[in-house]
């Protein structure tokens, strides 16, 4: 089982493309439309927040520059896969929790998908925020290993919407190195999502030169 999730929280959504609904045509409009857009957002920390389901629309906005189609692809699409995240005794809306529901990409697919066509969205690049930096090397292999099987299983159902990032576990770097190289060549994911240090050391350490050097 595997859950996207948003690492924001919108107050109002860019309005759905109609029939009649007329194209950005030049660069200057693209991005006087995304300051519009950007006006109605709440920016928060990269949290595991949940989605709301969008309304049922006709069509896909589409996004216009020059008057050239343009695809559209968030590079920030945080997910939460349960399954890996129980092995260390956490849970995502249980009940008491103030963070909302999640969205599960098996069942409600269609959801995000509408979401996505709603925004103008064409592609999501999926990453998990790591959690697991303080688990021991046996569980940070099961673990990386359900995360990374379940991210390519939502791409292998959606694969024009969906490519991931594996995860790796980086307080192990050579384990690291090995579940990347398994991420993309097994997985066929396009490359890891990492954080932006590991247990207070930074990414420069020379105890990680051996994830970076299969990187």
């Amino acid at each position: 089982m595997m859950c996207v999730i948003g690492c924001g929280v919108m107050s109002s959504a860019p309005p759905p493309a109609t029939p009649t609904e007329e194209p950005m045509n030049t660069r200057r409009e693209f991005v006087q439309d995304a300051a519009g857009a950007a006006a109605g957002i709440a920016f928060v920390g990269c949290g595991l927040l949940g989605t709301a389901p969008a309304q049922a629309q006709a069509r896909r906005r589409e996004v216009v520059v020059n008057g050239r189609r343009v695809k559209v692809v968030d590079v920030h699409a945080h997910c939460a896969v349960p399954e890996a995240m129980a092995l260390m005794g956490l849970k995502i809306g249980a009940p008491g929790s103030s963070l909302p529901p999640l969205l599960h990409v098996a069942q409600n697919a269609s959801d995000r998908l509408r979401a996505m066509d709603e925004q103008g969205i064409d592609v999501e690049a999926l990453s998990i925020n790591p959690y697991w930096y303080r688990a021991d090397r046996d569980l940070a292999r099961q673990l990386i290993r359900t995360q990374n099987e379940k991210l390519a299983e939502a791409c292998a159902a959606n694969p024009e919407r969906f490519v991931a990032f594996a995860s790796v576990a980086l307080q192990h770097p050579d384990l690291a190195a090995e579940q990347l190289e398994e991420g993309v060549k097994k997985y066929g994911l396009r490359g890891a999502a990492i954080g932006g240090s590991v247990n207070e050391e930074e990414l420069s350490d020379p105890k990680f030169h051996p994830f970076w050097a299969k990187a």
